[in-house]
């Protein structure tokens, strides 16, 4: 029987960024990978290829839309799908291929096969060739989560679908339906949108993205409208049906009334859930709490000495970067060494466009605390890079303290928002003021002068362009 001092199970963006950390330490280190590519959801069917997906679609949107007006003529404009989905492929081929040549880079062995507990040191792991046993020192759950859906609604994977088949659809829907109005609904169904399809986004709660700052998901509304997106908010839905070429999806609106939508496809994104099923935490005596989630302690170290779980399987936030800092964290922890993670700092983004960023408390959290705050806004049609770029849909929000004027929070909506919110989370760390933001130069012109304006906002209604 192999040994290892360290095995993590599953190759996600946590799993794979804990087995290189682990091995630049100095462990012999294990990575258990189910499937044949590494990587996860997030490499092969989630963030990169709908990242993929939404890029494709953005620019034949814009020839179809904005080329004209920037001077550029292009007739008989199509949308090729397959070709898209055929990039879309090599990038996840070309992005999983790296994760290979890291572990064989940091000494990592892979094996390929369902990992499960034997007991709290050994590991079984049925792939296509047998069974083969490890044991290991420590053991590290990053095993990631699938999606999930509601009881009344079965997923068939052919009108019925989630993210993972949207991803591989043949034709482009006519009329798509989306269940839930959160960041993967939204995403995939402005995929299509520009694409052509009709997109009903059907959502409970009475705003899109409800985790975020209010303020947000009332702009992104606002834009994704002008795509042709139709709102329902305030619907529950019931049950959705479907025949060999249509879906009928229920529901029941604010009033209680039943209310019925018909389309040809209906993307189920309703979020994720942990995915723990056959690990046999059981025979190493690993706890859960009633939603599936792997109980954790402040070291992300589960109820059982040496083992420690990361990512989506654990409390917090479903996001690739949460898991990639937990992945460093453990192995750090294992080392030894006192690594932190300000998990108030996770930024969170949504990559329609305009681009969605946030990062810190939202103005709903703060009135909740009773904390005095002063806000700071600067719309992105004040911004001469946004004019020059016809990108001037959104704003740029910053939430600091009436007293100490520290930044207490930073929201974001507008073009290339998800990379400008790096700056917030940076000033964040280092608990800036939104002064200190302003007595930083920032390059004119560029969309991240909209932060600063913000933050000039924010401090005496000092700035310069609105």
């Amino acid at each position: 029987m192999d040994k290892f001092d360290v095995t993590i199970i599953g190759s996600g963006p946590g799993g794979y960024v804990a087995a290189i950390r682990c091995a630049q330490l100095g462990f012999k280190t294990a990575l258990i990978e189910r499937y044949q590519t590494l990587g996860g959801t997030c490499l092969n069917v989630g963030c990169i290829p709908s990242k993929a997906m939404l890029d494709s679609s953005e620019h034949y949107h814009n020839a179809t839309h904005t080329f004209a007006t920037h001077g550029i003529e292009v007739k008989e404009v199509k949308a090729n799908l397959a070709q898209m989905i055929k990039r879309k492929s090599e990038v996840v081929k070309q992005t999983c291929d790296g994760i290979n040549f890291l572990m064989k880079k940091n000494k990592v062995t892979v094996f390929h096969g369902h990992g499960s507990f034997t007991s709290k040191n050994t590991v079984s792991i049925k792939g296509e060739k047998g069974e083969t046993m490890i044991e290991s020192g420590k053991i590290i759950i990053a095993t990631g989560s699938k999606p999930f859906s509601l009881p009344g609604i079965e997923i068939d994977k052919k009108r019925i679908i989630t993210s993972t088949e949207a991803l591989e659809l043949k034709e482009i829907p006519k009329h798509l339906i989306l269940v839930g109005g959160g960041v993967i609904g939204l995403e995939l169904g402005s995929v299509y949108a520009r694409l052509g399809s009709k997109v009903s986004v059907v959502e409970y709660a009475d705003g899109i993205i409800p985790t975020m700052d209010k303020s947000l998901g009332k702009e992104l509304q606002k834009s994704l409208s002008k795509l042709g997106i139709e709102f329902y908010l305030n619907h529950k839905v019931t049950g959705a049906k479907s025949t060999a070429k249509e879906v009928t999806v229920t529901a029941e609106n604010k009033e209680g009334k039943a209310v019925e939508f018909k389309g040809d496809y209906c993307l189920v994104a309703l979020g994720r859930k942990p995915y723990t099923d056959n690990l046999g935490l059981d025979k190493a005596g690993v706890k859960v709490d009633a939603k599936g989630k792997v109980e954790v302690d402040d070291h992300l170290q589960t109820n059982v000495a040496g083992i420690y779980a990361i990512g989506d399987v654990v409390r917090g936030a479903m996001l690739a970067h949460k898991a990639e800092e937990e992945g460093t964290f453990v192995a750090e922890v294992i080392a030894g060494q006192k690594p932190h993670i300000n998990y108030n700092l996770i930024p969170g983004v949504v990559y329609t466009w305009p681009e969605v960023a946030a990062v810190g408390y939202t103005e709903e959290q703060l009135k909740e605390k009773g904390k005095k705050y002063k806000v700071g806004n600067f719309p992105f049609k004040a911004s001469g890079r946004a004019r020059a770029s016809m990108d001037t849909d959104g704003f740029v929000k910053v939430l600091a303290d009436a007293d100490t004027d520290e930044i207490l929070g930073v929201h974001m909506i507008g073009p290339r928002t998800a990379d400008m919110i790096a700056e917030a989370v940076i000033a964040m760390e280092f608990r800036a003021s939104a002064e200190d933001i302003t007595r930083a130069s920032h390059a004119h012109p560029t969309f991240t002068e909209s932060f600063k304006e913000a933050c000039l906002d924010a401090t005496g209604k000092r700035a310069i362009h609105i």
